[in-house]
């Protein structure tokens, strides 16, 4: 299987050509300066440069891992909201419990899913992240189908399956690896087993080969130039899709030849047999693929993210993997040789999720989003305009002293009682309605992989701490580190 590489940001001399190309188009962003003149008050702050606005001074943040200080520098100088233009259009940024709230509970008329270009055109325009009111709740209801928790019991034992056998052909007999690759090899490889039912083939390496372009492009200027990265993962983003219309044509005809989906399908066999009460289909064909494209972004990168910073986590606090262990050795010692892990073992992993939440909290694999605002919006003291993005960014209130006590220290017992942690402060799978529907699915592949990993391995990082964001966070090198069984003496 192979692993997969890491696209980087544009370099210096990619976005002198960049800047070259915006400053052509700059009567363009005057005319959307100046042809509608409003009376609002409008946040403070400044659009800035033509087109480009803020968008490479954000990529380079989060490029040098300093992302966090860009969005505090803002907020020190404007506020909880101001204006900016971000990836071609005009933005407000804001932060905080009441930004949180307005983005992750807004109603439909009035404020609107929608991310930005370049991510909309690569997943497409039907994908769970653009839809709002009853097309929202349609699908968003036809997906839960699949990842609630209890159709998720049934695939427990298949994922162990997938990850045993991962651990057994990459990390078995090795004295060094490198976690970031190994893991988004081994979600993916998730993904396609127990979300397609693509098994192990010239498929599934094809796809591979696809995806990791198409990731490169989801955060980028919308400049449909063939030597942009945002122009490449638009037709990686094609060649999945008719890949994927491939599977749905195949999975179809299964299902006509079997008569019903079973309890252990797929999930895209699962939305092809969904049925109203008039038993017509729920899905468009085209809303099935949208809404994989956003699955297998979800489920491979973030997934992956969280994993291996979780590693990095515990390589660096003795005490918190101490007490992972202890619970993971418990577990391991109530199983017999060979025997699966259940839904029931992963419930008795509270303290290694708690880790898992402060992992996110730290380093969330979501920077931020987009939403548009669908009416005039009034606040902090502002007029949000219609049609305006909005741009939130979770460290806000993540890395907020007055929410989260010594905020940049490591610490899972924040999570121990988590309703003393108030509403919409915490978003690392977002929150109220908007909450990810696949955080079930994301607690199975992480509680699962790491019972696997630590009563098997013992580890130490082999370079820096250090992290950047492409744009998910991605350490140096991908996080090599040493590894030893561990009932070997050896010391690490």
């Amino acid at each position: 299987m192979k692993q997969l590489q890491f696209p980087m940001f544009p370099d210096s001399k990619t976005m002198i050509i960049y800047l070259t190309i915006f400053c052509l188009v700059i009567p363009i962003f005057l005319f959307l300066l100046t042809g509608k003149k409003s009376s609002q008050k409008l946040p403070p702050g400044s659009l800035g440069f033509p087109l480009i606005g803020e968008s490479l001074s954000l990529l380079r943040a989060m490029r040098s891992n300093t992302a966090e200080e860009w969005v505090e520098k803002r907020m020190r100088k404007y506020g909880a909201i101001s204006k900016l233009s971000l990836f071609g259009k005009p933005t407000v940024l804001i932060g905080g419990k009441s930004g949180n709230k307005l983005i992750f509970s807004g109603d439909g008329g009035v404020i609107s899913n929608q991310q930005n270009d370049s991510l909309r055109a690569i997943l497409g325009e039907s994908n769970l992240l653009e839809l709002s009111g009853e097309d929202h709740k349609r699908v968003r209801n036809a997906l839960a189908s699949f990842l609630k928790p209890e159709c998720l019991r049934q695939y427990v034992g298949k994922m162990d399956e997938e990850i045993r056998g991962h651990i057994k052909m990459h990390w078995q007999g090795r004295h060094e690896v490198t976690v970031l690759p190994l893991m988004k090899t081994l979600t993916f490889n998730i993904v396609c087993s127990l979300l397609f039912g693509l098994e192990q083939g010239m498929r599934r390496e094809r796809m591979i080969e696809w995806f990791q372009v198409l990731i490169g492009g989801v955060w980028s200027i919308p400049i449909n130039f063939p030597f942009t990265r945002y122009n490449q993962s638009r037709r990686a983003s094609r060649r999945i899709q008719e890949m994927l219309k491939e599977l749905l044509d195949e999975k179809r005809v299964e299902l006509e030849e079997k008569g019903g989906c079973s309890a252990n399908q797929d999930l895209i066999t699962c939305l092809l047999s969904l049925r109203n009460e008039e038993n017509e289909v729920i899905l468009t064909d085209k809303e099935i693929v949208h809404n994989i494209m956003l699955v297998m972004v979800a489920g491979f990168d973030t997934s992956s993210v969280l994993i291996t910073f979780m590693m990095r986590f515990l390589a660096n606090n003795s005490t918190v993997y101490s007490a992972v262990l202890q619970e993971q050795e418990e577990i391991a010692r109530s199983k017999k040789s060979g025997e699966l892990l259940t839904w029931e073992d992963l419930a008795k992993m509270k303290y290694t999720w708690r880790v898992a939440l402060e992992t996110l909290r730290l380093v969330a694999p979501i920077f931020g989003g987009f939403r548009k605002a669908m009416n005039d919006i009034e606040f902090g003291g502002y007029v949000i305009p219609k049609g305006w993005q909005i741009f939130w960014a979770s460290p806000v209130t993540h890395l907020d002293d007055t929410i989260f006590r010594d905020p940049l220290k490591f610490d899972p017992n924040r999570f121990e009682n988590q309703a003393s942690i108030p509403p919409y402060c915490f978003v690392g799978f977002g929150g109220g309605p908007r909450i990810c529907p696949g955080n079930e699915f994301a607690r199975v592949e992480t509680l699962v992989t790491i019972h696997y990993l630590i009563t098997q391995f013992t580890w130490r990082l082999l370079l820096d701490d250090h992290f950047i964001r492409d744009p998910m966070p991605t350490p140096t090198k991908g996080m090599p580190i040493k590894i030893c069984p561990r009932e070997t003496s050896m010391v690490l």
